[in-house]
């Protein structure tokens, strides 16, 4: 992004829906507490998984990974709903398209000695959750972008505006 400030940069970072009742800012919302509840609902099919008495625990490296993902996957989803910003969407599709990764790595090639299989418990069922909140996490970093503005910090006044 040349020809734009660093801080603007930054900035665009800290976009996120307001408190109104606008359409956009309402569907931006909507979509950040949808796409934190499909990364929640990752998190606990990694973590069932993981406890099952034969589960995914057992598996060196992999089971430690499965509880990871479900306490990693439960703070982000938490998070993107409590911040709704730009920044959280940012994050929260980074983490679902790495755990979807993960799986088609694991199942196609194998990962740290261990090949799942799409006949896995809920391999399927994770996948569509992950590629959901991915999806809709995108689409609530964009309705940031597009239609929103940057919060400002108490006292001060935005950027390009008179005082």
């Amino acid at each position: 992004m040349t020809g734009v400030p660093a801080r603007s940069r930054w900035s665009l970072l800290l976009r996120g829906p307001r408190l109104s009742r606008r359409p956009l800012d309402l569907v931006a919302t909507a979509a950040f507490v949808a796409g934190g509840a499909l990364l929640v609902t990752s998190a606990a099919i990694h973590f069932h998984l993981w406890a099952e008495t034969d589960g995914y625990r057992s598996i060196p490296t992999i089971g430690p990974l499965f509880l990871l993902q479900s306490i990693a996957g439960l703070v982000i989803g938490v998070g993107v709903v409590v911040v709704r910003r730009l920044w959280a969407a940012v994050i929260g599709v980074g983490f679902a398209v790495a755990t979807v990764g993960g799986f088609l790595l694991s199942v196609s090639n194998g990962l740290f000695g261990f090949k799942d299989s799409w006949l896995a418990p809920f391999a399927k069922e994770a996948f569509v959750v992950e590629v959901a909140a991915a999806g809709v996490l995108a689409l609530a970093g964009v309705l940031c972008l597009v239609g929103s503005a940057p919060r400002a910090r108490a006292g001060s006044t935005p950027a390009g505006t008179a005082t």
